[in-house]
């Protein structure tokens, strides 16, 4: 809204200063600023807010480390980070661009999701919370959103990176681009020389109807996305500050990779498609950043206050959709390998367990427990027989925390080489 306001005064009036919001770096860092200072300002009153209504985490006890300590902690503070993403970008992103709508819908659409959850668990006092079947529900029809979005918007665009023609004095390539942009189902694919992959090519047998299918397998893999990342989170969010954390890592990377995938001159730097305002979203990514690591202030061991599922839900939504909006969706399963871990610890206890116990008559586990962060946490050989009983002793909760967010900084990195390693 003032970045309209003052594209306004420019126009008519020539208002001094007003051409610094053309500026998206400007834009970027006042929106990382002011969603910092709302989630560490504001996110204050939320969690008194939240203390005198006694709306508290319900814990179980399971055994693990510390655990019991957390009774009472205030939840559902995943309304401090939705907000703290929802005013910078409503007031200083470009509100025409597709992909900050996008992005906006997507905040709105899980964090009610989420909230939700956490109102049935909280206030109904139902453990099971929102059934998981509304839950992909909730998840498939963001996916088809998207999807379908992408598909029918004349905005969403890509100009395909054809050649190189070779390297300058100064050993730089020389990336020819299309002339003009296209609609397109290619995205970005990593570890190959010419890294775009065409979801098309998978029906080269249609024909003329190859380009169709195409998008429809692209939103099929976009629900599919949506879906795993959004739960992913969900279950990586079980230490303090653990998703929190993990998020920032991955915001900043997204962030990055939307810049210069919607900068000719970085973009051909990177040899990458060139995908026309995409720029826009640093100003959202700046957002993210800021509210997360606001709050993390308050969620950093000891935890002041949990997100719940209002916030685990948006946090892995916003970063699977943040990621198919800039073609960089297969980059997924390394940017996001926290997530992924997470999920597949769960994946494999339990179908292990199901598998022994028909076998032998008697479950058998993989790890101590799942998600995998828990395994850490539980002490070893405490009536608990699974195949990996190491580490022993249990490790303090903040020491798991700071491990994985050192992996997701290294994978993070990778994502970033992937780029160049080909």
């Amino acid at each position: 809204m003032i970045y309209h306001l003052f594209q306004y005064l420019e126009k008519i009036f020539t208002f001094p200063g007003s051409h610094l919001f053309n500026y998206i770096s400007f834009r970027t860092g006042l929106a990382f600023i002011l969603a910092l200072l709302l989630s560490t300002m504001f996110g204050r009153q939320i969690i008194n807010y939240l203390q005198k209504k006694q709306i508290g985490e319900t814990i179980r006890d399971l055994g693990l480390e510390g655990q019991m300590s957390k009774k009472g902690t205030p939840t559902m503070g995943g309304i401090i980070i939705i907000i703290a993403i929802l005013v910078p970008t409503l007031l200083l992103a470009n509100l025409t661009n597709t992909y900050v709508l996008l992005m906006i819908i997507t905040t709105v659409w899980l964090g009610l999701i989420g909230f939700l959850d956490d109102y049935i668990k909280v206030f109904l006092k139902n453990k099971e919370g929102l059934s998981g079947r509304f839950k992909i529900v909730g998840q498939v029809g963001l996916g088809i959103i998207v999807g379908l979005t992408m598909y029918l918007s004349s905005d969403v665009v890509i100009r395909e990176n054809l050649e190189v023609k070779g390297i300058t004095s100064n050993r730089v390539e020389y990336v020819v681009y299309a002339k003009h942009d296209v609609k397109s189902t290619k995205t970005t694919i990593p570890f190959v020389k010419n890294n775009n992959f065409n979801y098309a090519d998978a029906f080269n047998w249609a024909g003329k109807k190859a380009q169709r299918y195409g998008w429809i397998l692209f939103v099929l893999v976009a629900i599919f996305i949506v879906t795993a990342v959004s739960n992913g989170a969900n279950l990586t969010d079980g230490l303090d500050g653990l998703a929190t954390g993990s998020s920032a890592i991955m915001g900043v990377i997204l962030g990055i990779l939307a810049y210069v995938s919607g900068n000719m001159n970085y973009a051909g730097y990177l040899n990458i498609m060139y995908l026309p305002g995409t720029g826009e979203l640093l100003i959202f990514a700046g957002a993210f950043i800021g509210a997360t690591i606001g709050f993390l202030w308050y969620n950093a061991y000891p935890a002041q206050v949990f997100m719940g599922d209002t916030g685990s839900l948006t946090l892995g939504g916003i970063i699977a959709v943040f990621a198919i909006v800039i073609r960089k969706e297969l980059l997924i399963p390394i940017l996001c390998g926290v997530f992924l871990v997470e999920s597949l610890s769960v994946v494999v206890q339990v179908s292990y367990f199901k598998l022994t116990k028909k076998r032998f008559g008697e479950g058998k586990r993989i790890f101590k427990m799942t998600p995998l962060h828990h395994h850490y946490q539980k002490q070893g050989n405490a009536g608990i027989q699974s195949i990996f009983q190491r580490p022993i002793q249990a490790m303090p909760e903040s020491r798991i925390v700071i491990r994985f967010w050192i992996v997701g900084i290294i994978l993070a990195a990778v994502t970033i080489i992937t780029l160049k390693i080909r």
